[in-house]
């Protein structure tokens, strides 16, 4: 039987991905970003290619009703969603007190109360069925602050805390939380978020994979999924703790200042 995937910010980068990894795997999907031709042009794409059933809801979740609206259009139509996928959200470089507050309230609405919103909705249905997969995008920003992206690296640090203590919460129910937390990523983010010339960005991987591994990680129920991480990177990561806090900050901020050419 086909599984139905609700996946946020599906119109690019890694909710794309994410989507085609769930139509290659024979599954439906409900996708919903804020641009409506990027999502009809996916949704061509998916249903040509693998013969399944698109759903396309156009949405900015930066405003406080539109998770409700997405849940009440998904009841409307008669769709079951097996898997919610909530990858949508952005970032920002800048000093906290100058960037514009706007955004930054919008990045808390999108990262962190839509998210929640969403879960809150349609977790109830999971639990009633005994069945359900969820993965919030989180990122590896979670595990540290970050200075020149205050607002957004603790938003990601509330995505895995709410993540992880969801997944304990519903042991024993059939339904799992996972959060995946990738490193850079060539997605639109670094472009939007400003971070294009940055240290962060200098090795990413492809969207495509941290895709993948992060959908194998939701179908098997995982707590965390660390992905496009070298074996180096990964282990700088896990001493984290064992490192002085002054200095974690000191050299996450360098990541995040813009590099400028001599030329």
């Amino acid at each position: 039987m086909n599984k139905t995937a609700l996946i946020t910010g599906a119109s690019s980068g890694i909710g794309a991905e994410l989507a085609r990894c769930h139509a290659a795997s024979g599954g439906n999907l409900v996708l919903t970003a804020r641009r409506q031709d990027r999502l009809d042009r996916l949704k061509d794409e998916l249903e040509g290619k693998y013969g399944i059933q698109v759903t396309v809801i156009a949405g900015d979740l930066t405003q406080p009703d539109t998770a409700s609206k997405i849940y009440a259009q998904v009841k409307t139509k008669g769709i079951e969603i097996d898997y919610l996928i909530n990858n949508a959200g952005f970032g920002g470089q800048g000093m906290f007190h100058q960037r514009k507050w706007e955004s930054d309230l919008a990045m808390i609405q999108l990262n962190i109360v839509a998210l929640a919103a969403l879960t809150r909705l349609f977790l109830p249905d999971f639990v009633k069925r005994n069945h359900g997969r969820i993965m919030n995008v989180s990122s590896i920003a979670s595990l540290m602050p970050g200075p020149l992206q205050a607002v957004y690296f603790a938003s990601k640090a509330f995505v895995t805390s709410f993540s992880n203590a969801l997944y304990e919460e519903l042991r024993g129910t059939g339904v799992t939380v996972t959060a995946l937390l990738p490193g850079g990523t060539m997605t639109e983010f670094a472009h939007t978020a400003g971070l294009e010339k940055t240290k962060l960005f200098a090795k990413a991987v492809s969207a495509q994979k941290v895709a993948w591994k992060g959908y194998r990680g939701m179908l098997k129920g995982r707590l965390n999924i660390m992905a496009g991480l070298s074996p180096g990177r990964r282990l700088t990561m896990g001493l984290l703790p064992f490192v002085s806090k002054k200095m974690v900050l000191r050299v996450t901020r360098q990541l995040q200042e813009i590099e400028t050419s001599a030329g």
